[in-house]
């Protein structure tokens, strides 16, 4: 099986050379969910499995570790449903094969980031997946759609960075040729400079995590984008983040002080998240904002894991973050689909959104329960402990918001009849995350879930629940922060601001001649899976 680990990536840029031709240009729409098809075979057949290349005498070293099939898997699931939705909502006119040229590419990257072993093709990858994707946020072209790209490709741009001088001084002080992530990672432990390299890591991969203060790109690009855009970036495009920081921290059973840092910003950036996002009237800048709480949570998991020198901490992040990407992903599915049918949708979107949105607060038996229960030695003691019940309170009265916002604009929308081809990826994806975590459960941990239905689970969501409630009465009288929060108030006043907004606006207007952009980048990444093909 693991000689079919190339084929991952290589099959979203194969389908992207037929839009090349006219033949066979207008299937390619029809055929995206068959894109990530043999990733979602692949996952969990080949876990463990290795593959070391040499295409040009360039040593290329592809991998599927267990976090890593968790999110491939669970990727390749979400990119599948979300391609049937697509071509649903989109149908085939040339928009739609302009959508899915960004989309294959971006999938390319973001399949691609899960299974690479190496420095040179986890870079190529992030950056495919990172730079891509600004075709799925500024796809609708409109004023909105190209700020909300602008300020997307900026940050990206500003992780790229982080992690190109990260890697280049991880290489430098291995001081051996190797550019395997299993052989110049251990440096972290041993350079003096390696807390400043961390630094730069958890910077570049916070950036797609959606960590604040950085996290200004999510509840502007989401709302932007198609409702399967949405899906896929805070789904699966986030989780790149993620698995870099499960790649390149050292989790091998020693503490590492560094590890409190990182998981202060998690739970800092889990409460701001609720904060902000029980402000919005939006659904779909609800799911960001709650998206940029749950990454905080990851960040917490991943940060305590490091403090306490859990060496099992990597595949209990990469649980918790597969419940999300799959529940998040069904939820901005669903909000296309409730605004697609109005008042008629009622019974197909709102009972399966309420269980998800109880499961993002650890309610049993949904699937949060066992994505909690995961991250439990990290979070099940002491001062995280409370900071994780905190956290799952917001998270619930927070979700709740979300449904009753739903629900408020469904009733807004005409009511149209159901559609299968945005109705049936809906109903997989909602209960592909309430049933999977339960048989992947045991297989991550090695043990059966214990203590779903204790107090200390169930409490905080019946609080948050009770907190909704009181909620729902109140929050018209209060004031909606503009989505993009810290960004929004950083715009108002001073020169240097002013300065800034400027270059994020000259930012936009040099990337609107995309032809030229995009023939570059596909080039560049139908040049280095090329190179694969042949080495494989």
């Amino acid at each position: 099986m693991n000689l079919l680990l190339p084929l991952v990536p290589l099959l979203p840029v194969l389908m992207l050379l037929a839009l090349v031709w006219p033949v066979t240009r207008g299937r390619v729409m029809g055929a995206l969910w068959l894109a990530p098809l043999p990733a979602l075979l692949i996952a969990p057949l080949a876990m463990g499995s290795s593959l070391v290349l040499y295409p040009g005498g360039i040593k290329i070293t592809l991998l599927l570790d267990a976090p890593g099939a968790l999110l491939l898997g669970g990727a390749a699931l979400l990119w599948g449903a979300a391609g049937v939705f697509a071509r649903a909502q989109m149908g085939t006119g040339p928009r739609a094969k302009r959508f899915a040229a960004w989309w294959l590419l971006t999938l390319a990257g973001c399949l691609g980031v899960f299974i690479a072993g190496d420095l040179l093709s986890f870079y190529l990858a992030f950056a495919v997946v990172s730079l891509a994707a600004f075709g799925l946020v500024a796809h609708d072209g409109t004023e909105k759609a190209r700020r909300a790209g602008g300020l997307y490709l900026l940050l990206a741009v500003l992780g790229e960075i982080a992690l190109l001088l990260a890697f280049a001084l991880l290489h430098g002080r291995a001081g051996i040729e190797s550019v395997a992530i299993a052989d110049v990672a251990p440096v972290l432990r041993t350079t003096p400079g390696g807390p400043v390299i961390a630094l730069l890591l958890i910077l570049g991969f916070g950036i797609k995590m959606g960590l604040m203060p950085l996290h200004v790109w999510l509840p502007i690009a989401h709302p932007a984008a198609p409702a399967p855009g949405s899906a896929v970036l805070s789904g699966a495009i986030i989780k790149a983040g993620v698995i870099g920081l499960i790649r390149f921290l050292p989790f091998d059973a020693v503490p590492l002080a560094e590890g409190a840092l990182l998981a202060a910003l998690g739970f800092a950036t889990a409460y701001w998240g609720v904060a902000m996002g029980l402000t919005q009237r939006n659904p779909k800048t609800i799911l960001a904002y709650s998206s940029v709480s749950q990454m905080g949570v990851v960040a917490a998991t991943l940060g305590m894991g490091l403090f306490l020198g859990l060496a099992e901490t990597p595949i209990h992040a990469a649980l918790y973050a597969l419940h999300h990407m799959l529940a998040k992903g069904a939820l901005f599915l669903g909000v296309g689909l409730a605004l697609a049918m109005g008042p008629a949708g009622r019974a197909l979107v709102l009972p399966l959104a309420f269980l998800l949105a109880l499961g993002f607060g650890g309610l049993p038996p949904t699937g949060g329960a066992l994505a909690k229960a995961a991250v439990k030695p990290e979070l099940g003691e002491g001062l995280a402990a409370a900071a994780a019940m905190l956290s799952a309170f917001g998270s619930t009265a927070l979700m709740l918001h979300f449904v009753q916002r739903l629900r408020a604009a469904m009733e807004e929308a005409p009511a149209e009849r159901l559609h299968w081809g945005l109705g049936g990826p809906w109903l997989v994806l909602a209960l592909a995350a309430l049933l999977l975590p339960w048989a992947l459960y045991a297989i991550a941990t090695g043990k059966a879930p214990e203590g779903l239905w204790s107090i200390s689970t169930i409490a905080p969501v019946l609080a948050g629940a009770v907190f909704a409630l009181f909620w729902n009465r109140i929050f018209q009288r209060v004031p909606e922060v503009p989505a993009g929060d810290v960004l929004v108030f950083a715009e108002r006043g001073s020169p240097w601001r002013d300065a800034a907004a400027r270059a994020v606006v000259r930012l936009e207007d040099a990337t609107r001649p995309w032809p030229v952009a995009g023939i570059a980048l596909m080039l560049l990444i139908l040049a280095f899976y090329g190179l694969i093909g042949i080495g494989s």
